[in-house]
């Protein structure tokens, strides 16, 4: 079953390419390392505002999807 991946979207011209969320210059993978030095959600969505809490759940679950090999569907 794919995902739905309505928050990660991915512009060219919008850092680099990057998988992002919601068009922010938030990177997925920016998320990923920030989680990694603050587990505490509500620390790391008081030092990202713009994030919410159904974009650290996107981020995670599209990195895990990207680690099976298969593409990901972004919105466009």
């Amino acid at each position: 079953m794919k995902t739905a991946f309505n928050r990660i979207t991915c512009d060219p011209k919008k850092m680099n390419g990057q998988p992002c969320v919601r068009g922010l210059r938030i990177t997925v993978r920016r998320v990923l390392e920030a989680l990694s030095v603050c587990p505490d959600r509500q620390e790391l969505l008081k030092d990202y505002p713009d994030l919410e809490e159904e974009d650290i759940k996107q981020a995670l679950a599209y990195a895990a999807a990207c680690l099976d090999g298969e593409f990901q569907e972004l919105a466009a």
